[in-house]
């Protein structure tokens, strides 16, 4: 397979999916994924703090950083873009101890941050910013789980059919957003 053919693959997450995967491939996920963005990651790090269980099971959960915009008549979703992911970065690790096996958002990630996707095998990708009207249309059905009140923020399972991604940093460490753009460095 060339490095520009996608890859098809399913979430969940299982570990041998998480673990295959290389910085700088592109990927087709099918199946279901949660959408939170930094409001719920909040409130779900809350939770585990006062030693409540969690509203979701985030064991093989792959979650999609989004906070998208109202539906039109018709719709699943309104746009789906990626939200910044460094918004989540205070509460990835401890997610990471629960299970989370992938993320999905746009931007770095800090170095702590890294270092706990090499400790459980996970890798994070990114969707292309500004795409999230094209983006919407892999999603084929949107249902709030935890955290209504939070609007667009709320956890939700989004059951999704060829949503496009690329494997930024993989669970060596190795990042994509370094070298893919070290071909172009001294030009």
């Amino acid at each position: 397979m060339s490095k520009n053919q996608a890859k098809r693959i399913r979430a969940p997450f299982d570990d041998a999916t998480a673990r295959s995967l290389r910085a700088g491939d592109n990927v087709l996920i099918s199946g279901v994924i949660l959408a939170a963005r930094d409001a719920a990651h909040k409130r779900l790090v809350e939770t585990l703090d006062r030693g409540e269980p969690l509203p979701v099971d985030l064991r093989g959960a792959v979650v999609y950083y989004v906070g998208p915009s109202p539906a039109k008549p018709g719709q699943v979703i309104g746009a789906a873009g990626p939200t910044t992911s460094g918004r989540m970065d205070a509460y990835t690790p401890r997610l990471l101890d629960e299970g989370l096996k992938g993320m999905i958002g746009k931007g770095y990630r800090k170095p702590e941050v890294v270092e706990a996707m090499k400790k459980h095998g996970v890798p994070y990708l990114a969707a292309v910013g500004g795409a999230g009207a094209l983006i919407a249309r892999s999603i084929k059905k949107y249902t709030v789980l935890a955290y209504e009140d939070l609007g667009p923020e709320a956890v939700a399972a989004m059951e999704v059919e060829d949503f496009p991604a690329i494997v930024v940093i993989d669970c060596l460490g190795d990042n994509y957003y370094e070298t893919g753009q070290a071909p172009y460095r001294g030009l």
